[in-house]
């Protein structure tokens, strides 16, 4: 069985835990356990800050935030859109402590968060409108949990 939903939002930091919240909701169907609800919340957060923060330079340009969550079978896709100025170097970008805002105190640990959290991670460049990333994460619900225990 599959089961899709859809938001769109503006690209403020307020909401960023609407964000991770309505996709965390959404998974709730697969039975989840608190680590992979904590797990999916943390990819989107980070997600989602990125397109906050760097698809949107320009404060000025009020930008968008897609979200499209498919739960299919025992796993969750989930692919974040932004349209925004796009990734110059993804390769660079998804490097551990690569940041484009030093000056902002930015970490450059936000890919290797998603993809820690995640079981695949993929981010298309499509510059100059925008980066789509892509996350899949496997829940093994309350029928599995019983079987290990």
């Amino acid at each position: 069985m599959e089961n899709q939903m859809t938001v769109i939002f503006d690209a403020v930091t307020e909401n960023e835990a609407f964000a991770r919240n309505t996709v965390a909701a959404f998974c709730v169907a697969l039975d989840p356990t608190v680590d992979q609800i904590n797990d999916i919340k943390t990819a989107v957060s980070e997600a989602v800050t990125n397109c906050i923060v760097h698809a949107y330079p320009d404060k000025s340009q009020k930008g968008k935030i897609t979200i499209t969550t498919t739960i299919s079978d025992n796993s969750v896709h989930i692919v974040i859109s932004d349209t925004g100025i796009g990734i110059e170097d993804v390769d660079s970008a998804m490097q551990p402590f690569f940041t484009t805002k030093p000056e902002q105190e930015r970490s450059g640990m936000g890919f290797t968060v998603m993809e820690s959290f995640t079981d695949s991670l993929t981010v298309e460049q499509n510059k100059p409108t925008g980066t789509v990333v892509s996350m899949t994460k496997t829940i093994r619900g309350a029928d599995w949990k019983k079987k290990k225990h």
